[in-house]
This record gives C-alpha cells, structure tokens and sequence, in this order.
C-alpha cells in the first residue's frame, strides 16, 4: 500500500470510508497526546467506575460472579484467611470480573456491529465466553487450594 498518487494521497485514502477512519485516527491520537491534567485523570476515573456500576448493575452473569465473591469474602471472614490467601482471593475475584467485564464489552460491540447472525461474531463471542470460563475455573481451583484444608481442619 504504497503506491502515492500525483496529489500525495495513497490509494486507499481515496476510498470515503478509508478517508474518514483515517481523519478520525488522526483526531483520535491528536485527543489523547494533548498532555497530562488531573482534570482529564479524573474524568477517566468516572467513565471507569461508570463502567463497573454498569457491569454490577446491568450483566446478569456478574451477578453470578458477584454473589460467588461475597460469599468467597464471607467464608473467608470467618474462616481466618492470612494476608496472603486474601491477596489469592482478591486477584481471583478481581480476574473473574475483569474478564467479564472484558466479555460484555466484546458482546455489546459485536452486537452493534453485526445484529443479525454471523458466524464470525459467533466464534468471537464464544472465544470471549470460554476466557471467563477459563478465569472463572482458576479462580475455584484457587479457591479450593485455600479453603478445603481450612474446612477440614474444622472437623479434625
């Protein structure tokens, strides 16, 4: 793609939607190299809590997710974690929803792409799917490594 015509454009840039996305990366990396304020941190910080309210609030498999974390903390409360099986349960916990969060933004903008059925979004969406299983099968073995010997010695 290196072909450059008499008025200096590539070839490609011709094309109206190349041309557009083009404009639009350029706007895009003139936005983000405008420098550093904690105004703009800040403003980040809002859209990313925005996000994890959204994922708390509105995905019906982080409910799952959550309701498994609060009564992993619950157990844990009880049962006497050290600092360093609290640091394996925050991570796991932590990875899970990471990951969820992660597979809703691939389904939400799939969706938006392709509403009707395409089997490429398919595959997309179950590649996305099977990390959270994946995240989510860790994060009980991690879970099962700390707490079956604190459960056991309860009954010895």
């Amino acid at each position: 793609m290196n072909s450059v015509s008499v008025f200096g454009m590539r070839t490609w840039q011709k094309i109206p939607i190349f041309a557009l996305l083009n404009k639009r990366y350029h706007n895009v990396t003139q936005m983000k190299n405008d420098g550093f304020t904690f105004r703009k941190r800040a403003k980040s910080f809002k859209f990313a809590f925005h996000g994890i309210r959204l994922l708390i609030t509105k995905e019906h498999n982080a409910w799952i997710h959550c309701f498994a974390a609060v009564c992993v903390l619950i157990a844990g409360a009880l049962l006497g974690l050290s600092r360093m099986e609290w640091v394996a349960v925050a991570i796991a916990i932590g990875a899970v929803l990471a990951a969820e969060a992660v597979n809703s933004s691939i389904e939400a903008l799939a969706d938006l792409v392709s509403p009707e059925y395409n089997e490429a979004i398919k595959r997309t969406k179950d590649l996305a799917a099977g990390a959270v299983l994946l995240m989510a099968i860790a994060a009980a073995i991690v879970g099962l490594i700390i707490f079956i010997p604190k459960i056991m010695d309860l009954f010895m």
